[in-house]
Protein backbone atom coordinates (compact mmCIF):
# COMPACT_ATOMS: atom_id res chain seq x y z
CA UNK A 1 0.00 0.00 0.00
CA UNK A 2 0.96 3.68 -0.68
CA UNK A 3 1.22 6.40 1.83
CA UNK A 4 -1.51 8.44 2.73
CA UNK A 5 -1.75 11.60 0.85
CA UNK A 6 -1.91 14.82 3.46
CA UNK A 7 -4.07 16.85 1.39
CA UNK A 8 -2.32 20.83 2.21
CA UNK A 9 -4.54 22.45 -0.05
CA UNK A 10 -8.01 21.03 2.01
CA UNK A 11 -5.81 21.30 5.17
CA UNK A 12 -5.93 24.90 4.57
CA UNK A 13 -9.11 25.03 3.65
CA UNK A 14 -10.03 24.10 7.43
CA UNK A 15 -7.43 26.55 8.80
CA UNK A 16 -9.33 29.60 6.61
CA UNK A 17 -12.79 28.71 7.88
CA UNK A 18 -11.77 28.36 11.70
CA UNK A 19 -9.84 31.93 10.65
CA UNK A 20 -12.80 33.11 9.55
CA UNK A 21 -15.44 31.63 12.11
CA UNK A 22 -12.86 33.39 14.60
CA UNK A 23 -12.88 37.17 12.59
CA UNK A 24 -16.97 37.24 12.58
CA UNK A 25 -16.93 36.12 16.48
CA UNK A 26 -14.33 39.23 17.61
CA UNK A 27 -16.34 41.74 14.72
CA UNK A 28 -20.04 40.43 16.17
CA UNK A 29 -18.59 40.34 20.12
CA UNK A 30 -15.93 42.84 20.20
CA UNK A 31 -16.51 45.13 17.52
CA UNK A 32 -12.67 44.72 16.35
CA UNK A 33 -11.82 43.48 12.48
CA UNK A 34 -8.08 41.94 12.30
CA UNK A 35 -6.12 44.44 10.06
CA UNK A 36 -2.93 42.28 7.59
CA UNK A 37 -0.29 45.02 6.09
CA UNK A 38 1.50 43.63 3.20
CA UNK A 39 4.53 45.60 2.34
CA UNK A 40 6.07 44.93 -1.30
CA UNK A 41 9.29 46.66 -2.76
CA UNK A 42 9.99 46.35 -6.15
CA UNK A 43 8.17 43.73 -9.25
CA UNK A 44 9.61 40.72 -8.50
CA UNK A 45 6.95 38.26 -10.37
CA UNK A 46 6.58 35.69 -7.43
CA UNK A 47 6.43 38.24 -4.96
CA UNK A 48 3.55 39.72 -6.81
CA UNK A 49 1.71 36.94 -7.28
CA UNK A 50 2.06 35.64 -3.67
CA UNK A 51 1.11 39.14 -2.60
CA UNK A 52 -2.15 39.25 -4.01
CA UNK A 53 -2.96 35.75 -3.34
CA UNK A 54 -2.43 37.21 0.41
CA UNK A 55 -4.77 40.43 -0.01
CA UNK A 56 -7.53 38.22 -1.60
CA UNK A 57 -7.52 35.58 1.02
CA UNK A 58 -7.30 38.26 3.84
CA UNK A 59 -10.48 39.87 2.52
CA UNK A 60 -12.54 36.73 2.23
CA UNK A 61 -12.08 35.23 5.73
CA UNK A 62 -13.53 38.97 6.65
CA UNK A 63 -10.22 40.87 7.65
CA UNK A 64 -9.15 44.12 6.48
CA UNK A 65 -6.05 44.37 3.91
CA UNK A 66 -3.70 46.71 3.37
CA UNK A 67 -1.20 47.08 0.84
CA UNK A 68 1.84 48.90 0.47
CA UNK A 69 3.62 48.31 -3.05
CA UNK A 70 6.80 50.58 -3.23
CA UNK A 71 9.12 51.13 -6.25
CA UNK A 72 12.29 49.04 -6.29
CA UNK A 73 14.59 51.89 -5.65
CA UNK A 74 12.82 52.99 -2.09
CA UNK A 75 15.17 54.37 0.51
CA UNK A 76 15.86 51.88 3.48
CA UNK A 77 14.45 55.59 5.52
CA UNK A 78 11.67 55.69 3.19
CA UNK A 79 10.49 51.93 4.05
CA UNK A 80 11.55 52.05 7.63
CA UNK A 81 9.01 55.12 8.13
CA UNK A 82 6.28 53.29 6.89
CA UNK A 83 6.87 50.14 8.95
CA UNK A 84 6.91 52.69 12.12
CA UNK A 85 3.84 54.23 10.66
CA UNK A 86 1.84 50.34 10.37
CA UNK A 87 3.44 49.77 13.95
CA UNK A 88 1.52 52.59 15.71
CA UNK A 89 -1.63 52.24 13.77
CA UNK A 90 -4.69 50.11 15.81
CA UNK A 91 -6.12 48.68 12.77
CA UNK A 92 -2.81 47.28 11.65
CA UNK A 93 -2.30 43.83 13.39
CA UNK A 94 0.10 42.25 11.39
CA UNK A 95 2.89 43.44 9.30
CA UNK A 96 4.63 41.40 6.64
CA UNK A 97 7.30 42.58 4.59
CA UNK A 98 7.59 40.78 1.37
CA UNK A 99 10.94 39.19 0.80
CA UNK A 100 13.38 39.00 -0.56
CA UNK A 101 14.42 42.92 -0.61
CA UNK A 102 16.37 44.83 -3.11
CA UNK A 103 19.98 44.15 -2.63
CA UNK A 104 20.03 48.01 -1.58
CA UNK A 105 18.18 47.25 1.69
CA UNK A 106 18.90 45.59 4.90
CA UNK A 107 16.80 42.29 5.12
CA UNK A 108 17.64 42.17 8.87
CA UNK A 109 17.51 45.53 9.45
CA UNK A 110 13.43 46.46 8.48
CA UNK A 111 12.76 42.89 10.01
CA UNK A 112 14.05 44.13 13.14
CA UNK A 113 11.95 47.22 12.91
CA UNK A 114 8.34 45.62 12.93
CA UNK A 115 6.47 45.55 15.94
CA UNK A 116 7.54 42.24 17.31
CA UNK A 117 4.11 41.73 18.41
CA UNK A 118 2.59 42.54 14.50
CA UNK A 119 5.62 40.40 13.18
CA UNK A 120 3.14 38.05 11.78
CA UNK A 121 6.19 36.22 9.95
CA UNK A 122 7.94 35.35 13.13
CA UNK A 123 11.04 36.61 12.25
CA UNK A 124 11.94 39.48 14.17
CA UNK A 125 14.72 38.44 16.45
CA UNK A 126 12.77 38.89 19.69
CA UNK A 127 10.16 36.10 18.47
CA UNK A 128 13.02 34.09 17.74
CA UNK A 129 14.30 34.13 20.82
CA UNK A 130 11.07 33.85 22.28
CA UNK A 131 10.35 30.37 20.85
CA UNK A 132 14.05 29.25 21.11
CA UNK A 133 13.20 29.55 25.15
CA UNK A 134 9.71 28.11 24.88
CA UNK A 135 7.83 31.37 25.71
CA UNK A 136 4.76 33.06 23.79
CA UNK A 137 5.83 34.51 20.47
CA UNK A 138 4.63 35.14 16.75
CA UNK A 139 5.83 31.86 15.02
CA UNK A 140 7.05 31.75 11.20
CA UNK A 141 4.06 30.29 9.18
CA UNK A 142 5.40 27.58 7.16
CA UNK A 143 6.84 25.90 10.11
CA UNK A 144 3.76 26.09 12.05
CA UNK A 145 1.44 25.09 9.30
CA UNK A 146 3.88 22.12 9.38
CA UNK A 147 3.29 21.38 12.99
CA UNK A 148 -0.34 21.50 12.68
CA UNK A 149 -0.72 18.83 9.45
CA UNK A 150 1.53 16.79 11.89
CA UNK A 151 -1.07 17.14 15.38
CA UNK A 152 -3.91 16.73 12.93
CA UNK A 153 -2.34 13.36 11.79
CA UNK A 154 -0.52 12.08 14.63
CA UNK A 155 -2.57 12.93 17.40
CA UNK A 156 0.56 13.66 20.45
CA UNK A 157 4.19 14.11 19.24
CA UNK A 158 5.21 13.45 22.04
CA UNK A 159 8.34 10.65 21.92
CA UNK A 160 8.49 10.79 18.63
CA UNK A 161 11.83 10.64 16.20
CA UNK A 162 11.92 14.21 14.16
CA UNK A 163 14.51 14.66 11.74
CA UNK A 164 14.99 18.31 9.96
CA UNK A 165 16.94 18.21 6.97
CA UNK A 166 17.78 22.01 6.35
CA UNK A 167 18.62 24.94 9.09
CA UNK A 168 17.58 27.84 7.61
CA UNK A 169 16.21 30.54 10.00
CA UNK A 170 13.09 30.49 8.26
CA UNK A 171 12.06 26.83 8.26
CA UNK A 172 14.44 24.31 9.59
CA UNK A 173 15.38 25.82 13.12
CA UNK A 174 11.74 27.31 14.25
CA UNK A 175 10.95 23.94 13.13
CA UNK A 176 13.24 21.88 15.17
CA UNK A 177 12.12 24.21 18.19
CA UNK A 178 8.25 23.63 17.75
CA UNK A 179 8.72 19.47 17.35
CA UNK A 180 10.69 20.16 20.76
CA UNK A 181 7.70 22.22 22.30
CA UNK A 182 5.33 19.14 21.43
CA UNK A 183 8.36 16.57 22.84
CA UNK A 184 9.59 14.79 19.93
CA UNK A 185 13.42 13.63 20.20
CA UNK A 186 14.79 15.92 17.19
CA UNK A 187 17.53 15.94 15.07
CA UNK A 188 18.68 18.92 12.44
CA UNK A 189 20.48 17.59 9.55
CA UNK A 190 21.88 19.49 6.54
CA UNK A 191 23.86 18.82 3.66
CA UNK A 192 27.06 18.02 5.08
CA UNK A 193 25.52 15.61 7.64
CA UNK A 194 27.73 12.51 7.83
CA UNK A 195 25.44 9.38 7.03
CA UNK A 196 22.81 11.37 6.35
CA UNK A 197 20.54 8.37 4.52
CA UNK A 198 21.66 6.28 8.16
CA UNK A 199 20.12 9.44 10.68
CA UNK A 200 17.21 10.27 8.58
CA UNK A 201 16.14 6.26 8.58
CA UNK A 202 15.99 6.39 12.23
CA UNK A 203 12.74 9.10 11.82
CA UNK A 204 9.35 8.66 12.58
CA UNK A 205 9.26 11.84 11.20
CA UNK A 206 11.22 13.70 8.31
CA UNK A 207 10.66 17.18 7.42
CA UNK A 208 12.52 18.02 4.28
CA UNK A 209 13.76 21.51 3.99
CA UNK A 210 16.54 21.86 2.35
CA UNK A 211 16.20 23.33 -1.14
CA UNK A 212 17.32 20.59 -2.99
CA UNK A 213 15.27 18.66 -6.14
CA UNK A 214 14.00 15.14 -4.72
CA UNK A 215 17.17 14.94 -2.86
CA UNK A 216 15.64 12.59 -0.13
CA UNK A 217 14.67 9.34 -2.19
CA UNK A 218 12.58 6.32 -1.00
CA UNK A 219 15.15 3.95 0.72
CA UNK A 220 15.96 7.04 2.75
CA UNK A 221 12.93 6.51 4.41
CA UNK A 222 11.62 4.59 7.34
CA UNK A 223 8.64 2.07 6.53
CA UNK A 224 5.40 3.75 8.05
CA UNK A 225 7.28 7.80 8.69
CA UNK A 226 5.74 10.90 7.97
CA UNK A 227 7.48 12.90 5.48
CA UNK A 228 6.88 16.79 4.67
CA UNK A 229 8.47 18.53 2.09
CA UNK A 230 8.63 22.01 2.44
CA UNK A 231 10.63 22.09 -1.09
CA UNK A 232 9.30 23.57 -4.06
CA UNK A 233 11.68 23.44 -6.88
CA UNK A 234 11.08 24.41 -10.52
CA UNK A 235 12.58 21.73 -12.85
CA UNK A 236 13.07 22.52 -17.04
CA UNK A 237 10.11 19.75 -18.18
CA UNK A 238 10.60 19.70 -22.40
CA UNK A 239 7.82 16.94 -22.26
CA UNK A 240 5.05 19.13 -21.45
CA UNK A 241 6.48 21.58 -24.48
CA UNK A 242 9.80 23.92 -24.88
CA UNK A 243 9.56 26.26 -21.90
CA UNK A 244 7.76 24.26 -19.58
CA UNK A 245 8.91 23.23 -15.79
CA UNK A 246 6.89 21.32 -13.18
CA UNK A 247 7.48 21.78 -9.39
CA UNK A 248 9.01 19.01 -7.29
CA UNK A 249 9.98 19.10 -3.88
CA UNK A 250 13.11 18.31 -1.41
CA UNK A 251 12.06 14.32 -1.68
CA UNK A 252 11.38 11.49 -4.28
CA UNK A 253 7.58 11.47 -4.36
CA UNK A 254 7.34 8.76 -6.63
CA UNK A 255 9.87 6.35 -4.34
CA UNK A 256 9.20 8.00 -0.98
CA UNK A 257 5.10 7.33 -0.85
CA UNK A 258 5.83 3.80 -1.52
CA UNK A 259 7.52 3.56 1.76
CA UNK A 260 6.07 6.22 4.03
CA UNK A 261 2.81 5.95 6.25
CA UNK A 262 2.05 9.29 5.23
CA UNK A 263 3.42 12.33 2.81
CA UNK A 264 2.65 16.06 1.67
CA UNK A 265 2.49 15.96 -2.46
CA UNK A 266 4.42 19.03 -4.47
CA UNK A 267 2.33 21.09 -5.09
CA UNK A 268 -0.82 20.76 -3.31
CA UNK A 269 1.14 19.92 0.15
CA UNK A 270 2.88 22.31 2.81
CA UNK A 271 2.77 25.20 0.27
CA UNK A 272 -1.43 26.19 0.84
CA UNK A 273 -0.92 26.33 4.27
CA UNK A 274 2.09 29.11 4.40
CA UNK A 275 -0.67 32.07 3.60
CA UNK A 276 -3.08 30.33 5.92
CA UNK A 277 -1.41 30.56 8.94
CA UNK A 278 -0.31 33.85 8.55
CA UNK A 279 -4.19 34.82 8.64
CA UNK A 280 -4.62 32.88 11.66
CA UNK A 281 -1.35 34.05 12.80
CA UNK A 282 -2.91 37.83 12.38
CA UNK A 283 -6.07 36.61 14.07
CA UNK A 284 -3.74 35.93 17.12
CA UNK A 285 -2.17 39.29 16.87
CA UNK A 286 -5.37 40.57 17.27
CA UNK A 287 -6.34 38.58 20.29
CA UNK A 288 -3.55 39.33 22.02
CA UNK A 289 -3.69 43.26 21.42
CA UNK A 290 -6.98 43.00 22.44
CA UNK A 291 -6.36 41.35 25.66
CA UNK A 292 -8.81 38.44 24.34
CA UNK A 293 -8.21 34.42 24.53
CA UNK A 294 -6.34 33.50 21.15
CA UNK A 295 -7.88 31.15 18.65
CA UNK A 296 -7.89 27.57 19.46
CA UNK A 297 -6.12 24.90 17.19
CA UNK A 298 -4.12 27.87 15.34
CA UNK A 299 -1.05 28.76 17.03
CA UNK A 300 2.13 26.61 18.86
Amino acid sequence: MGADIIDGKAFAAVVRGKVGEHVARLMADHGIKPGLAVVLVGEDPASQVYVRSKGKQTVEVGMNSYEHKLDIDTSEADLLALIERLNNDADVHGILVQLPLPGHLNEDLVINSIDPAKDVDGFHISNVGLLATGQKSMVPCTPLGCLMMLRDHHGSLSGLDAVVIGRSNIVGKPMAQLLLGDSCTVTIAHSRTKDLPDVVRRADIVVAAVGRPEMVPGDWIKPGATVIDVGINRLDAPERGEGKTRLVGDVDFATASAVAGAITPVPGGVGPMTIAVLLANTVTACCRAAGLPEPEGLTA
